[in-house]
C-alpha cells in the first residue's frame, strides 16, 4: 500500500512500465457526517482494544497477531492517523513498531512469536509498505526490503503462493495478498522483479471462471465465490488491466453475490478496492449500499461485532477494522485505494 513520497500513483503504474490510466468517470462519492461518525467511534472502539504491552491487536483465537494488527493500523491510516501525527498518532507508532519487532531473524518472516502464515506475512508487509511510503520512515525500509524478499523467494512454480514459505502449491486468496503487498511496496520504491508479478497475473487469470464470471480458489476448481472474484479483479486493475474482458462479468458476479455470509468481510474489503476502481454509477451504487448496511449494523460501542454477517470471522477488531476501511475508501487517504 504511499501519498506524499511516490504511492500516490500505485493504481496508475504498470508491471514494469507506465500503465493506462484508470477511468476518469467521477464517482461522485463523498465520505459524508454519519459515516465520518460511524468511522471515528470505531477508531475510539480501536484504540481501546490495542494491547499496552506490545501495541499490537489480536483476537481471542489470533492473540498479538500481525494480520489483525495491519488491519487496525491500516484503518486508523484510512482516517488520516499516521505514526505520532493525529490523535491516534500514538497508537499508529505502537502498532508500527510492533510490526517491525515481528520479522523473524533468519528470513524477515512477519509472524512474530506467536505464529502466523503467509495471510499475516503479506498483511504486515502491506502496512509496512504504506508507512514506508507515507512516512518515509528509514527504520521501516531494511524490515520491509527482507520481507519483500521472502515472498519474491517463495513464489511457487505456479506463479501464485501457499500458506507457508516455500510451499510449491498456490490458492487465489493467498496470492491475492502477496501481489497487494508487492505493489504496495514497489510503488513505494522498492525493486520487485517485474516477473514476480507477471506471473502471479497469470495465475489468477487461469482462476477465471468463463462459466460463471467469477473466480475460483485455484485454477480448474469447482465454486467461484464473492471474495475470489473481488480479489481477483484487484489483481486485474493493480496490474493495469482497466478493460480486462473478465471484468464486466466478474463485476456481475459479485453484485449477485453481496450478502454471501462466506468470508463478508474479507471480501467486502476487495470489493470495495476492485469497485472504486471500476467507478462511475457501479461505484455509487455499490458504496451506498453497503454504506448503509455497515451503518445499519454498526454496534452502539462503535463496533461490528454480529456474526450474522460471516460465518467465518475472526472476531470485531478484524470486522470493525475492515469496516473503517470500506467506509473510508471515497477520503484517498491510503494510497491502495487511489484510482
Amino acid at each position: 500500500m504511499k501519498l506524499p513520497v511516490v504511492f500516490g500513483v500505485l493504481c496508475g503504474l504498470t508491471i514494469g512500465s507506465a500503465l493506462p490510466q484508470p477511468p476518469t468517470t467521477p464517482t461522485e462519492v463523498t465520505l459524508d457526517d454519519a459515516a465520518k461518525r460511524a468511522c471515528d467511534r470505531a477508531l475510539e472502539w480501536l484504540a481501546s482494544k490495542q494491547n499496552k504491552d506490545d501495541g499490537s491487536w489480536g483476537e481471542t483465537s489470533y492473540p498479538h497477531n500481525t494480520a489483525i494488527t495491519s488491519f487496525a493500523l491500516l484503518a486508523f491510516m484510512s482516517q488520516g492517523h499516521l505514526p505520532n501525527q493525529g490523535l491516534y498518532g500514538p497508537e499508529v507508532a505502537k502498532g508500527m513498531r510492533f510490526l517491525l519487532s515481528s520479522a523473524r531473524e533468519k528470513d524477515g518472516y512477519l509472524i512474530g512469536s506467536r505464529g502466523g502464515n503467509m495471510y499475516c506475512h503479506a498483511m504486515a508487509t502491506l502496512a509496512l509498505a504504506e508507512l514506508w511510503g507515507m512516512t518515509g520512515d528509514d527504520q521501516i525500509k531494511p524490515v520491509l526490503e527482507r520481507a519483500v524478499s521472502l515472498i519474491v523467494g517463495s513464489q511457487s512454480d505456479q506463479g501464485g503462493w501457499r500458506y507457508e514459505p516455500n510451499q510449491n502449491q498456490a490458492d487465489i486468496s493467498v496470492t491475492i495478498m502477496q501481489v497487494m503487498a508487492l505493489r504496495a511496496a514497489k510503488n513505494s520504491g522498492l525493486h520487485v522483479p517485474d516477473q514476480t508479478l507477471k506471473d502471479a497475473l497469470a495465475y489468477i487469470q487461469r482462476c477465471y471462471d468463463p462459466r460463471s464470471g467469477g473466480f475460483t480458489y485455484q485454477p480448474g476448481s469447482r465454486g467461484p465465490g464473492f471474495a475470489r472474484t473481488a480479489a481477483g479483479i484487484c489483481v486485474l486493475q493493480l496490474s493495469g488491466k482497466y478493460d480486462a474482458e473478465q471484468i464486466p462479468r466478474a463485476v456481475q458476479f459479485m453484485k449477485s453475490q453481496f450478502n454471501t455470509r462466506q468470508h463478508f468481510w474479507y471480501g467486502h474489503y476487495y470489493a470495495a478496492h476492485a469497485m472504486h476502481q471500476v467507478g462511475g454509477q457501479e461505484w455509487k451504487e455499490w458504496y451506498a449500499k453497503i454504506r448503509a448496511l455497515l451503518l445499519a449494523r454498526q454496534s452502539p460501542d462503535g463496533s461490528w461485532s454480529t456474526r450474522d454477517l460471516d460465518y467465518n470471522t475472526p472476531g470485531p477488531v478484524y470486522q470493525t477494522s475492515v469496516g473503517v476501511i470500506i467506509l473510508s475508501v471515497p477520503t484517498h487517504y491510503l494510497p491502495i485505494f487511489q484510482r
